[in-house]
Protein backbone atom coordinates (compact mmCIF):
# COMPACT_ATOMS: atom_id res chain seq x y z
CA UNK A 1 0.00 0.00 0.00
CA UNK A 2 1.30 3.44 -1.00
CA UNK A 3 2.78 5.91 1.88
CA UNK A 4 0.02 8.41 2.39
CA UNK A 5 2.07 10.69 3.77
CA UNK A 6 4.40 10.30 0.87
CA UNK A 7 1.08 10.89 -1.89
CA UNK A 8 0.38 13.77 0.63
CA UNK A 9 3.86 15.30 0.08
CA UNK A 10 3.55 14.74 -3.47
CA UNK A 11 0.56 16.38 -4.23
CA UNK A 12 1.30 19.35 -1.99
CA UNK A 13 4.95 19.83 -4.41
CA UNK A 14 3.24 19.23 -7.44
CA UNK A 15 0.70 22.19 -6.64
CA UNK A 16 3.30 24.27 -5.89
CA UNK A 17 5.11 23.79 -8.58
CA UNK A 18 1.87 24.36 -10.90
CA UNK A 19 1.31 27.50 -9.26
CA UNK A 20 5.57 28.62 -9.63
CA UNK A 21 4.70 27.46 -13.42
CA UNK A 22 1.64 29.32 -13.73
CA UNK A 23 3.36 32.68 -12.31
CA UNK A 24 6.05 32.31 -14.00
CA UNK A 25 4.04 31.76 -17.31
CA UNK A 26 2.70 34.89 -16.15
CA UNK A 27 5.24 37.23 -15.85
CA UNK A 28 6.80 35.85 -19.34
CA UNK A 29 3.51 36.92 -20.77
CA UNK A 30 3.63 40.40 -19.54
CA UNK A 31 4.25 42.73 -22.50
CA UNK A 32 7.35 45.12 -22.25
CA UNK A 33 7.42 48.38 -20.35
CA UNK A 34 6.72 50.90 -23.05
CA UNK A 35 9.42 53.24 -23.83
CA UNK A 36 9.11 56.71 -22.87
CA UNK A 37 8.11 58.91 -25.75
CA UNK A 38 11.26 60.57 -27.63
CA UNK A 39 12.57 63.49 -26.82
CA UNK A 40 11.22 66.66 -28.70
CA UNK A 41 14.69 68.34 -30.27
CA UNK A 42 16.25 71.55 -29.67
CA UNK A 43 16.18 74.15 -31.93
CA UNK A 44 18.17 73.44 -35.08
CA UNK A 45 21.36 75.34 -34.90
CA UNK A 46 23.29 77.52 -37.59
CA UNK A 47 24.84 74.63 -38.99
CA UNK A 48 21.66 73.07 -39.42
CA UNK A 49 20.73 75.53 -42.25
CA UNK A 50 20.96 75.95 -45.46
CA UNK A 51 20.74 79.09 -47.70
CA UNK A 52 18.35 78.67 -51.39
CA UNK A 53 20.30 79.48 -54.41
CA UNK A 54 18.45 82.79 -55.07
CA UNK A 55 17.76 81.50 -58.85
CA UNK A 56 15.93 78.62 -57.01
CA UNK A 57 13.58 80.62 -54.96
CA UNK A 58 10.10 82.14 -56.53
CA UNK A 59 8.64 84.41 -54.47
CA UNK A 60 4.77 84.44 -55.12
CA UNK A 61 3.37 88.00 -53.76
CA UNK A 62 -0.74 87.09 -53.39
CA UNK A 63 -3.79 89.09 -52.17
CA UNK A 64 -3.46 87.13 -49.12
CA UNK A 65 0.22 87.48 -48.20
CA UNK A 66 3.88 86.62 -49.32
CA UNK A 67 4.33 82.58 -50.44
CA UNK A 68 8.17 81.66 -51.17
CA UNK A 69 8.57 77.81 -53.39
CA UNK A 70 12.20 76.01 -54.06
CA UNK A 71 11.97 74.98 -57.36
CA UNK A 72 13.79 71.72 -58.06
CA UNK A 73 15.68 71.26 -61.16
CA UNK A 74 16.64 67.52 -60.16
CA UNK A 75 12.98 66.22 -59.97
CA UNK A 76 11.95 68.34 -63.07
CA UNK A 77 14.19 70.70 -64.74
CA UNK A 78 11.46 71.31 -67.88
CA UNK A 79 9.08 72.23 -65.37
CA UNK A 80 11.31 74.34 -62.96
CA UNK A 81 12.77 76.21 -66.11
CA UNK A 82 9.47 76.74 -67.67
CA UNK A 83 7.86 78.60 -64.57
CA UNK A 84 11.65 80.99 -64.14
CA UNK A 85 10.48 81.79 -67.43
CA UNK A 86 7.75 82.66 -67.48
CA UNK A 87 8.23 84.69 -64.09
CA UNK A 88 11.13 86.37 -66.14
CA UNK A 89 8.22 87.40 -68.35
CA UNK A 90 5.75 88.68 -65.92
CA UNK A 91 3.19 86.17 -67.53
CA UNK A 92 2.08 85.25 -63.57
CA UNK A 93 1.54 88.67 -62.66
CA UNK A 94 -2.55 89.22 -61.60
CA UNK A 95 -3.40 86.06 -62.41
CA UNK A 96 -5.84 84.44 -60.53
CA UNK A 97 -6.68 81.24 -58.30
CA UNK A 98 -9.12 80.49 -60.55
CA UNK A 99 -10.12 76.77 -59.40
CA UNK A 100 -9.43 76.00 -55.21
CA UNK A 101 -10.75 72.88 -54.15
CA UNK A 102 -10.17 73.10 -49.76
CA UNK A 103 -8.23 70.48 -48.35
CA UNK A 104 -6.97 69.64 -51.65
CA UNK A 105 -5.80 72.12 -53.78
CA UNK A 106 -5.11 75.97 -55.13
CA UNK A 107 -4.94 76.13 -59.13
CA UNK A 108 -3.24 79.49 -61.17
CA UNK A 109 -1.26 80.31 -64.33
CA UNK A 110 -3.84 81.22 -66.43
CA UNK A 111 -3.96 83.96 -69.10
CA UNK A 112 -7.12 83.75 -69.24
CA UNK A 113 -7.69 82.65 -65.56
CA UNK A 114 -10.21 80.34 -66.57
CA UNK A 115 -8.27 77.34 -66.98
CA UNK A 116 -8.52 76.35 -70.59
CA UNK A 117 -5.45 79.34 -71.44
CA UNK A 118 -1.98 78.60 -71.93
CA UNK A 119 1.19 80.57 -72.21
CA UNK A 120 2.45 81.71 -76.25
CA UNK A 121 5.31 78.68 -75.25
CA UNK A 122 5.04 74.81 -76.40
CA UNK A 123 3.91 72.25 -73.68
CA UNK A 124 6.47 70.70 -71.64
CA UNK A 125 6.63 66.36 -71.61
CA UNK A 126 6.00 65.00 -68.43
CA UNK A 127 8.32 64.75 -65.63
CA UNK A 128 6.67 62.18 -63.55
CA UNK A 129 9.41 60.25 -62.19
CA UNK A 130 13.72 61.21 -62.40
CA UNK A 131 16.17 58.73 -61.94
CA UNK A 132 18.14 58.52 -58.63
CA UNK A 133 21.35 57.64 -58.66
CA UNK A 134 23.91 57.03 -55.79
CA UNK A 135 25.31 61.03 -56.68
CA UNK A 136 21.72 62.27 -56.68
CA UNK A 137 21.16 64.09 -52.77
CA UNK A 138 17.99 62.15 -51.56
CA UNK A 139 18.38 62.25 -47.92
CA UNK A 140 16.44 59.33 -46.92
CA UNK A 141 13.62 59.31 -43.98
CA UNK A 142 12.10 56.24 -43.83
CA UNK A 143 12.18 52.76 -45.86
CA UNK A 144 9.08 50.15 -47.06
CA UNK A 145 9.67 47.58 -48.13
CA UNK A 146 11.13 48.51 -51.83
CA UNK A 147 10.95 51.72 -51.19
CA UNK A 148 12.54 54.71 -49.60
CA UNK A 149 11.18 58.40 -48.72
CA UNK A 150 12.82 61.26 -48.25
CA UNK A 151 13.69 64.77 -49.13
CA UNK A 152 15.78 66.03 -52.47
CA UNK A 153 16.81 69.56 -51.53
CA UNK A 154 12.90 70.41 -49.95
CA UNK A 155 11.19 68.24 -52.13
CA UNK A 156 9.36 65.43 -50.22
CA UNK A 157 9.88 62.37 -52.52
CA UNK A 158 9.51 58.87 -53.16
CA UNK A 159 12.22 55.70 -54.58
CA UNK A 160 12.53 52.20 -55.28
CA UNK A 161 15.49 51.07 -52.75
CA UNK A 162 18.59 52.08 -54.39
CA UNK A 163 19.65 48.05 -53.63
CA UNK A 164 17.93 47.81 -56.96
CA UNK A 165 20.28 50.23 -58.65
CA UNK A 166 22.73 47.24 -58.71
CA UNK A 167 20.74 45.29 -61.53
CA UNK A 168 19.73 48.40 -63.59
CA UNK A 169 22.16 48.99 -66.52
CA UNK A 170 22.40 52.70 -65.80
CA UNK A 171 22.79 52.04 -61.89
CA UNK A 172 20.03 54.38 -61.01
CA UNK A 173 16.47 53.44 -60.39
CA UNK A 174 12.93 55.44 -59.91
CA UNK A 175 12.08 58.50 -58.10
CA UNK A 176 9.13 60.40 -58.02
CA UNK A 177 7.45 63.93 -56.06
CA UNK A 178 5.42 62.73 -53.35
CA UNK A 179 2.73 65.08 -53.02
CA UNK A 180 2.55 66.67 -49.38
CA UNK A 181 1.09 69.84 -48.38
CA UNK A 182 3.30 72.47 -50.26
CA UNK A 183 3.95 70.75 -52.95
CA UNK A 184 3.92 72.06 -56.40
CA UNK A 185 2.46 70.22 -59.71
CA UNK A 186 1.86 71.33 -63.37
CA UNK A 187 -1.72 71.45 -64.49
CA UNK A 188 -2.05 69.26 -67.30
CA UNK A 189 -5.23 67.76 -69.02
CA UNK A 190 -5.77 63.84 -70.47
CA UNK A 191 -2.55 64.15 -72.65
CA UNK A 192 0.57 63.67 -69.89
CA UNK A 193 2.46 66.02 -72.43
CA UNK A 194 0.16 68.92 -71.98
CA UNK A 195 1.37 71.05 -68.98
CA UNK A 196 2.33 74.52 -70.09
CA UNK A 197 2.07 77.50 -67.64
CA UNK A 198 -0.69 76.26 -65.16
CA UNK A 199 0.19 74.82 -61.90
CA UNK A 200 -1.35 73.58 -58.26
CA UNK A 201 0.21 73.98 -54.93
CA UNK A 202 -1.13 71.52 -52.20
CA UNK A 203 -3.29 72.56 -49.31
CA UNK A 204 -2.40 71.53 -45.92
CA UNK A 205 -5.16 68.99 -45.58
CA UNK A 206 -4.57 67.58 -48.89
CA UNK A 207 -4.11 63.71 -47.33
CA UNK A 208 -8.22 63.89 -46.91
CA UNK A 209 -9.60 60.49 -48.09
CA UNK A 210 -11.18 62.51 -50.78
CA UNK A 211 -8.56 63.63 -52.18
CA UNK A 212 -5.66 60.50 -52.08
CA UNK A 213 -2.10 61.72 -52.34
CA UNK A 214 -1.39 58.62 -54.10
CA UNK A 215 -3.92 59.79 -56.85
CA UNK A 216 -1.42 62.55 -58.24
CA UNK A 217 2.10 60.39 -57.25
CA UNK A 218 3.29 59.99 -60.84
CA UNK A 219 0.91 61.71 -62.10
CA UNK A 220 1.74 65.19 -62.44
CA UNK A 221 4.87 66.65 -62.65
CA UNK A 222 6.14 67.50 -59.18
CA UNK A 223 8.60 70.89 -59.44
CA UNK A 224 9.13 72.68 -55.70
CA UNK A 225 7.52 72.63 -53.13
CA UNK A 226 6.51 75.72 -50.20
CA UNK A 227 8.75 76.41 -47.68
CA UNK A 228 7.54 79.60 -46.54
CA UNK A 229 3.59 81.06 -46.36
CA UNK A 230 1.34 77.29 -46.67
CA UNK A 231 -0.85 79.57 -44.42
CA UNK A 232 -1.49 82.00 -47.39
CA UNK A 233 -1.68 78.70 -49.87
CA UNK A 234 -4.27 77.28 -47.44
CA UNK A 235 -6.01 81.27 -46.85
CA UNK A 236 -6.99 81.56 -50.52
CA UNK A 237 -10.90 81.78 -51.16
CA UNK A 238 -12.16 78.30 -52.29
CA UNK A 239 -14.27 77.87 -55.67
CA UNK A 240 -14.53 76.55 -58.95
CA UNK A 241 -13.97 79.64 -59.85
CA UNK A 242 -14.19 81.25 -56.50
CA UNK A 243 -16.53 84.17 -55.98
CA UNK A 244 -14.25 86.59 -55.33
CA UNK A 245 -10.85 84.96 -56.64
CA UNK A 246 -7.47 85.87 -54.91
CA UNK A 247 -4.84 86.67 -57.11
CA UNK A 248 -0.89 85.93 -57.37
CA UNK A 249 -0.42 90.19 -57.46
CA UNK A 250 3.54 89.74 -58.81
CA UNK A 251 5.69 86.73 -58.92
CA UNK A 252 9.57 87.06 -59.16
CA UNK A 253 12.60 85.00 -58.86
CA UNK A 254 14.82 85.83 -56.27
CA UNK A 255 17.42 86.48 -58.33
CA UNK A 256 15.79 88.87 -60.30
CA UNK A 257 14.82 90.87 -57.45
CA UNK A 258 17.09 94.17 -56.31
CA UNK A 259 19.41 92.69 -53.48
CA UNK A 260 17.93 95.28 -51.02
CA UNK A 261 14.15 93.91 -51.56
CA UNK A 262 15.14 90.64 -51.48
CA UNK A 263 13.71 88.48 -48.61
CA UNK A 264 16.58 87.13 -46.51
CA UNK A 265 15.72 83.24 -46.81
CA UNK A 266 17.64 79.97 -44.51
CA UNK A 267 15.86 76.66 -44.34
CA UNK A 268 17.20 73.49 -42.40
CA UNK A 269 19.26 71.21 -44.33
CA UNK A 270 17.32 67.43 -44.62
CA UNK A 271 20.85 66.01 -44.39
CA UNK A 272 21.62 68.29 -41.00
CA UNK A 273 22.04 66.31 -37.80
CA UNK A 274 18.66 68.36 -36.29
CA UNK A 275 16.84 67.01 -39.46
CA UNK A 276 18.11 63.42 -39.28
CA UNK A 277 17.13 63.59 -35.54
CA UNK A 278 13.91 65.21 -36.30
CA UNK A 279 12.87 62.07 -38.45
CA UNK A 280 14.43 59.53 -36.47
CA UNK A 281 11.83 61.04 -33.54
CA UNK A 282 8.86 60.82 -34.99
CA UNK A 283 9.55 57.56 -37.01
CA UNK A 284 9.47 56.57 -33.44
CA UNK A 285 6.75 58.52 -32.27
CA UNK A 286 3.59 57.54 -35.19
CA UNK A 287 5.23 54.53 -36.08
CA UNK A 288 4.10 52.44 -38.21
CA UNK A 289 2.17 55.40 -39.74
CA UNK A 290 5.03 57.96 -40.33
CA UNK A 291 5.63 59.53 -43.71
CA UNK A 292 7.77 61.99 -45.29
CA UNK A 293 5.18 64.26 -44.96
CA UNK A 294 5.01 64.26 -41.54
CA UNK A 295 8.87 65.78 -41.38
CA UNK A 296 8.82 69.85 -41.15
CA UNK A 297 11.90 71.75 -42.60
CA UNK A 298 11.77 74.76 -40.31
CA UNK A 299 12.55 78.29 -42.27
CA UNK A 300 14.16 81.67 -41.31
CA UNK A 301 12.97 84.72 -43.33
CA UNK A 302 13.78 87.96 -42.87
Amino acid sequence: MADIGFMKLNRTLAASLIAFACATGAQAKKPPPTPPPPAAAAAPTDADMRTPDPQDLLVIETTKGRILVELNDVAAPQAAARIRTLAHQGVYDGRSFFRVIDDFMDQTGDPLDSGVGQSSLPNITAEFTFKRGADTPVVVADRNGGTEEGFLGSLPVISQTMDLAAMTADHRVQAWGDYCPGVLGVARGDDPDSGNSQFFIERTNSHSPDHSLQALNKKYTAFGRVIAGQDVVDAIAVGEPPAAPDKMISVKVLADMPEATRPKVRIVDAASPWARAQMARLEQELVPDFTVCDVKLPVQVN
